[in-house]
């Protein structure tokens, strides 16, 4: 192989559309714009959006409700969920990503423990968040309930 002779792999690279460079390109004369108008000049056009003047469908659909930007997202698992883990598991957010414990939110803070279920199993359990219910199956269960920021 000689460097003279590389060449990059077939269909990596396309051709420039040359515009305006006379009637022999095919794209000669009005450039593929058409004859005259709004949409032929330079600049032309309407910005995203516009309907001719017609109210957009942004500002004609009711709003509703509001997105509350500092709102904490946590990651939700129930008992139910911890309950088929062996004895002595160190059950985290990454435990319960990992595992596919719990749908991941985008956003999340981080976990917090919900009493659906019933726990039999004592596990240690780290999360941001318990509920009351959940708190006191896990401690009953003989397991422990740490809160981490």
């Amino acid at each position: 192989m000689r460097i003279d002779t590389i060449s990059p792999a077939e269909g990596s690279r396309k051709e420039v559309k040359r515009l305006g460079r006379g009637i022999g390109s095919g794209h000669g004369k009005t450039a593929c714009k058409g004859h005259k108008g709004q949409w032929a000049r330079s600049g032309g056009g309407v910005r995203p959006g516009f309907e001719g003047g017609q109210m957009p469908i942004a500002r004609r659909t009711p709003k509703r409700g509001f997105h509350n930007k500092w709102e904490k997202s946590y990651t939700i698992v129930n008992l139910s969920a911890l309950a088929s883990l062996p004895a002595g598991t160190v059950v985290d957010l990454d435990f319960v990503l990992m595992n596919g414990l719990a749908k991941h939110v985008k956003k999340s803070v981080g976990l917090k423990v919900l009493g659906n279920g019933e726990l039999s199993v004592a596990l240690s359990v780290k999360a941001a968040k318990f509920s009351e219910s959940a708190k006191a199956a896990i401690e009953n269960a003989g397991g422990t309930a740490e809160i981490i920021e």
